[in-house]
Parts: C-alpha cells; sequence; structure tokens
C-alpha cells in the first residue's frame, strides 16, 4: 500500500524536516510543515533568534546566516541543517495555510501541542471526503541528534504502516508492537477529510 504522509513540527524546520528527508531518500510521498506563525531558528542569544516567514527560501536563510556569523551558525548545526532542508524542498510551508495539498493517510508530530494543532486543524475542517487520517505523535527533543533518531523511528513505522495491508484495521496492533520494540511510548488519533 502507498500511503501520503505528513511530517509536522512547531517553527524551527529541524525535527519535521529530518524525517522528510529520510522518508524522501527512501521513496515515500511526504510533505513537511511548521505550525508557528513564523520559522526561528536560534540566533546569537536566545532573545536574538533568526526570524523568517513561511515561504522564504532556505537557500537565502542559508546565505544570509553564513554572511553573519558562519562560524556560530556552522557550529550550532543551523548551517548543516538549511544545507539539508534545501535538498529536500524549496521553503519551510505552515500547515494551516496548505490545506489544499491534498488528504494524508498518516500525519506524524513531534510534540504534543503541534498533536493538539494538528488534530483540532483537521477537526474544525468540512470533511467532506470522509477519509481517514491518523494523527501520530512521537516525542521527539528539539536538538540535532534527537531529530535523526525519531527520523529513523518515524521511518520504521512508516515501514509498517506500508506493510499493512489497511493501516486503519491494523493501527492499534502497528502502534503497540512499535512501543513494545523501541520503548517510546506514542499516542494518535483518527480523524478525517
Amino acid at each position: 500500500m502507498k500511503l501520503r504522509y505528513a511530517m509536522v513540527c512547531s517553527s524551527n524546520q529541524n525535527r519535521s524536516m529530518e524525517s522528510h528527508f529520510v522518508l524522501k531518500k527512501q521513496g515515500f510521498d511526504v510533505s513537511s510543515y511548521g505550525t508557528g506563525t513564523q520559522v526561528k531558528l536560534p540566533g546569537p542569544s536566545i532573545r536574538e533568534p533568526n526570524v523568517y516567514d513561511f515561504g522564504t527560501p532556505y537557500k537565502y536563510m542559508y546565505e544570509e546566516l553564513r554572511r553573519k556569523d558562519p562560524e556560530l551558525y556552522k557550529r550550532n548545526g543551523i548551517l548543516p541543517m538549511l544545507k539539508r532542508n534545501l535538498s529536500v524542498k524549496l521553503a519551510p510551508q505552515r500547515w494551516q495555510d496548505n490545506a489544499d495539498d491534498g488528504a494524508f493517510d498518516v500525519v506524524f508530530t513531534f510534540e504534543e501541542r503541534v498533536f493538539d494543532m494538528v488534530a483540532e486543524d483537521l477537526h474544525n475542517r468540512d470533511q467532506v471526503l470522509m477519509k481517514p487520517v491518523a494523527i501520530i505523535n512521537l516525542e521527539v527533543k528539539d536538538n540535532h541528534e534527537e531529530a535523526a533518531i525519531g527520523a529513523r523511528l518515524t521511518l520504521d513505522l512508516c515501514q509498517e504502516l506500508e506493510a499493512a495491508e489497511s493501516w486503519v484495521d491494523k493501527i492499534d496492533d502497528i502502534i503497540s508492537a512499535f512501543e513494545r520494540q523501541h520503548r517510546r511510548k506514542i499516542f494518535y488519533t483518527i480523524s478525517f477529510y
């Protein structure tokens, strides 16, 4: 079965894009989004983030930060992250602004508040297709190492979902087996398009 996936995180484009990158390399039909009002990347201090509008090309962000302080942004992993993102897609997209991207089969989130936002957004949309969508939250700390681990776990779970004859009928078993195998608690809900 060929499923369509969305990866959704807050506003910094790390966890969702790492999973997008890994799944895309494996040939999955995948998109990625943020839920914030803007893209926020770490800056020289916690009070000085680099803020961009959704739709700003990753190439622009990369070039600007490389000009500002190449050593800082290389050391904190932002330049390598943006370089990875450049290889995946042109620019970050906002979940709430991309309702017309089509119906996904599975939406992954990487923190509880984003899960809640996505579930609420889908609940508030007109559900005309009555096509089921699983919203799955896999908690992943927002750093580069954890994002890489989260992406591999997401890939494992996607492979299990793909292997099922009917993910809708088997999702409880797939999630339970995944939690036992990886010792990670995840939660999910089913919504509709």
